[in-house]
């Protein structure tokens, strides 16, 4: 569904991403990890067409990312990165609409259909509570529980999620991936989501993508990718142990 050949990307004169190539499955989940600073996020602006790479090609079911027109690719791809400036105090409900305007025209505002399809999305996420509630009044957790619910009223086939449960609690992180994972089901959805919370690897993705200095460095199925050996390798760390239990992988550090 999503292929990229020989990506490379640089902010300066130093290159974020070196030669980067990876193909993505309709229906897959894929994970996407590494440590710190190097490249995830880059490589996922790419990936949604919001960078340019300076060598290299994204195709979007055989179509080159940047010959289809912005609207019509808001239509297919959804992205949600890890932190977003809210200035305005839209409601949450309001934010969430603005995911339905790829299906609206320049001078139609949204009708009934989509506020039903953004209220949807809000449930399905835990956040239909917010709904009137000022994004710039709610915390961190919560705009992005409404960023998520954004995406999901786009009806995009598939999703790039920039650590999409890093500041969300147990319950509502269990929740977002409940519901990703029904969508899943329902209409073939795929995505791409960077995280560094390996522990919830097992449950929800098929795949890994596994980078270190701009460069994929490892990358198969979740039991393939999360063995020691090749974790040390990405993370730069010999401490690191894991331990396979009751169809889960537990991970941590010695160091």
């Amino acid at each position: 569904m999503l292929a990229a050949d020989g990506l490379r990307f640089s902010y300066d004169t130093t290159p974020v991403i070196r030669d980067v190539s990876l193909d993505v499955k309709r229906g897959h989940f894929c994970g996407l990890i590494g440590p710190n600073g190097c490249g995830k996020s880059t490589l996922l602006r790419l990936l949604s067409g919001v960078l340019k790479p300076s060598a290299g090609t994204v195709r979007l079911e055989g179509r080159e990312l940047e010959s289809i027109e912005p609207r019509e690719r808001a239509k297919q791809v959804g992205y949600v990165p890890q932190q977003q400036a809210r200035v305005f105090p839209f409601t949450a409900l309001e934010v969430v609409l603005t995911g339905r305007s790829p299906y609206t025209s320049r001078f139609r505002f949204e009708n009934e259909k989509d506020r039903e399809i953004a209220m949807g999305a809000l449930e399905s996420v835990g956040a239909a509570h917010l709904a009137a509630r000022a994004i710039t009044a709610l915390s961190g957790g919560e705009q992005q529980m409404v960023a998520v619910a954004r995406a999901l009223a786009q009806d995009a086939s598939l999703l790039l999620l920039d650590e999409p449960g890093a500041s969300l609690d147990l319950k509502h992180r269990a929740q977002m991936l409940g519901s990703l994972q029904r969508l899943r089901k329902e209409r073939e959805l795929t995505a791409v989501v960077v995280t560094h919370d390996l522990q919830m690897l097992d449950a929800n993705f098929d795949f890994l993508f596994a980078m270190k200095d701009g460069r994929l460095v490892a990358e198969g199925a979740t039991s393939e990718v999360m063995v020691e050996s090749t974790l040390a390798e990405v993370f730069d760390d010999p401490n690191v142990r894991s331990r396979h239990l009751e169809g889960r992988t537990f991970v941590w550090s010695e160091g």
